[in-house]
């Protein structure tokens, strides 16, 4: 139980019903009580939170105004979500959440009936809001349908897809945009609050629809008067809104408003709760509210492991490697020192990707397109018709959003874009929307399409060097979240061979071909194994796409037993590559393929998800042994 002393209000509160018997005073201090359990309890465990810091009134406005969880909320991401996490019954799991076993950090259906649809990518609340608002028509259910979308995901394309639809569907909608970064001066703010609180009134709206109802009935003076009307109404917003866009799309437009005022906020929730056709309600908030590190550093306190309360500094870990994001970072600002023609483009993720050194250090072959992979693929496609190399740095899972631009924009001509794919594996904490485990599979069907995953720290530079200089077509290199293995970089780079292996062990029992991350992992494994007696030669494979097929030759006469390891889900991954190339050859060796299952993997640290799915290196050993025994000989195969 939470202590009600230091939390007078939300230690009385379980469940948004709790919230509809409060009084204003009450829930303002609840919204403080929020903030600072929020501050105590992420502190100690990490996560995302400054953006739900930002959102406390709005979701205390919307389970105070809608009948929640009849009425549906659909929140984009989970970023922003905490607060909502803690008034639907799962306060008390705060304190796990992300962690093993605990609660998601992004919205799960299957965690709450008051999460009504499962995000953890941006800009997708409006389409799936809307696809709910469309049903209840269909149903003929009475229900409210509410969209909460951040600024940040209005740069991605679907946002404006889904409102274009809505605005000609005319379904009865209200999405919330949560801005926390547009600049409006202090003065609009005042005449905006009169102007919006004006025109959502029920008396302004009850005589707009009675004087529009009159004017239709008075032939072309009646629609005179009416395009007089609709001038008059659009000029005004025109000169102290930004919300001309939404309107042309459809929406009537309320706001800015500020999101942090609850009286306000309140009110303008039940005036136009009862609306009819897509509403939208420009909500401005800050980033961090309520909390001054996180005010002060929106970046970096977007996300934290745990923290010192007081200064909002994430406690350092000493002896740590450095992180292979930031080893990426580095040798892309080294390599466009020598090679101006070189850039790097990211999807709102400088920091996330390492590229917010090349930010700082050459600003100028530096470009953030927003939340929008779909375009940044296509974007740097256009670049390289012109003779520029660029250097995409996405998220693993990101990267999926754009898997047509990719094929068609790119490999189809082939063009020479370089994809940086990190996060590459199971990501830990963030959970299955965030785990990297299919680029591998999405990847290797695309023609012309050049794969690489490096073992270490040293192998990366290398790759990013070779992918950059001495590639003609799109080239993806993948590498996991985290810590590097702390191996010696040598000054300047090498180019790697494409389609060649590297053979780190000799054996005679078994070959294990790995790739990637599950190199460390396979070389603590054949150590194991040895004292097993089961002799293994190790294959670090470096190349998903071309395979070293002269070596898969020579690996196919000398071993009957062959295993394959990949931090990738295994139905279309590398170990299908191998089985492909073997079942083209008519080889028939016994192949055993270990990676990640056909299924979703939920979240927990990374440690603790390879050990649940066997690919950490007891589980890799336990599987190769199993397979010892399953298949009879061990005798070197002859064709």
């Amino acid at each position: 139980m939470i202590d009600e002393q230091k939390y007078p209000i939300l230690s009385r509160v379980d469940y948004p019903s709790d919230i509809r018997q409060l009084s204003l005073p009450q829930l303002k201090q609840l919204c403080t009580d929020i903030r600072e359990y929020m501050v105590d309890t992420i502190s100690e465990i990490g996560g995302h939170f400054g953006g739900g810091l930002g959102t406390v009134e709005l979701t205390v406005a919307i389970h105070k105004v809608f009948n929640t969880p009849h009425d549906l909320v659909v929140w984009d991401t989970g970023h922003q979500a905490y607060p909502h996490k803690i008034l639907t019954g799962r306060k008390e799991a705060l304190n796990r959440i992300r962690q093993y076993g605990g609660i998601s950090g992004f919205l799960k259906r299957s965690e709450s009936e008051y999460d009504t649809f499962g995000a953890g990518h941006a800009s997708t609340s409006v389409s799936a809001a809307l696809g709910m608002a469309t049903a209840k028509n269909i149903t003929k259910v009475d229900k409210k349908v509410v969209a909460v979308i951040g600024d940040g995901a209005m740069t991605g394309g679907m946002a404006y897809e889904a409102m274009n639809n809505s605005g000609v569907l005319k379904t009865d909608l209200i999405v919330v945009l949560n801005d926390n970064n547009m600049s409006i001066a202090p003065n609009v703010w005042q005449i905006s609050n009169y102007f919006t609180e004006m025109i959502s009134h029920p008396d302004y709206n009850k005589f707009k629809g009675q004087i529009w109802d009159l004017t239709g009935k008075l032939d072309q003076f009646g629609d005179r008067m009416r395009r007089v009307a609709v001038r008059l109404e659009q000029g005004i917003k025109a000169v102290i809104t930004p919300g001309m866009l939404f309107e042309a799309l459809g929406f009537r437009y309320f706001g800015p408003v500020n999101g942090h005022n609850l009286h306000q906020t309140i009110k303008i929730f039940e005036q136009v709760k009862d609306l009819k056709g897509p509403i939208l309600i420009h909500a401005l908030t800050q980033k961090g509210k309520g909390y001054k590190p996180a005010e002060s550093h929106t970046q970096r306190l977007h996300a934290s492991t745990p923290f010192d309360k007081l200064t909002g500094q994430a406690y350092k870990k000493s002896g740590e490697p450095v992180a292979y994001t930031k080893i990426f970072g580095n040798s892309l600002v080294e390599i466009i020192e020598k090679n101006p023609k070189v850039v790097g483009i990211t999807a709102a993720m400088p920091d996330g990707t390492g590229l917010d050194i090349l930010k700082e250090k050459i600003p100028q072959n530096y470009y953030d397109v927003g939340i929008a992979e779909e375009h940044a693929v296509t974007f740097a496609a256009g670049l390289a018709t012109q003779g520029i190399i660029p250097v995409l740095a996405i998220y693993s899972t990101f990267l999926q959003r754009a898997f047509d631009q990719i094929i068609h924009d790119v490999a189809l001509q082939k063009l020479h874009v370089v994809f940086i794919l990190d996060r590459a594996g199971l990501v830990g904490a963030d959970g299955p929307t965030h785990h990297g485990t299919f680029d591998l599979s999405y990847l290797r069907i695309i023609p012309g399409m050049v794969i690489m995953a490096p073992k270490d720290e040293a192998e990366l530079r290398n790759m990013v060097y070779t992918a950059i200089e001495h590639c003609d077509g799109p080239v993806a290199v993948r590498y996991p979240r985290g810590s590097a293995l702390g191996v010696k970089i040598e000054p300047g780079f090498n180019k790697i061979e494409i389609g060649k292996a590297e053979k780190l062990t000799e054996g005679e029992d078994v070959a294990i071909l790995a790739v990637g991350s599950m190199v460390h992992y396979a070389e603590k494994a054949v150590a194991i194994l040895r004292e097993n007696n089961i002799s293994s030669e190790l294959i670090n494979m470096r190349f998903i796409k071309p395979l070293d097929t002269q070596l898969l030759d020579e690996i196919a006469l000398k071993h009957e037993k062959v295993v394959t390891i990949e931090e990738n889900s295994l139905p279309g991954g590398f170990g299908s590559a191998v089985i492909e190339y073997f079942n083209d050859k008519n080889y028939k060796n016994d192949i055993l393929r270990i990676g990640i299952p056909d299924a979703f993997i939920d979240h927990g640290t990374q440690a603790e998800l390879h050990k649940q799915i066997s690919i950490d290196p007891s589980g890799i050993v336990s599987q190769i042994t199993t397979f010892f025994k399953s298949t009879k000989s061990t005798e070197k195969v002859t064709y």
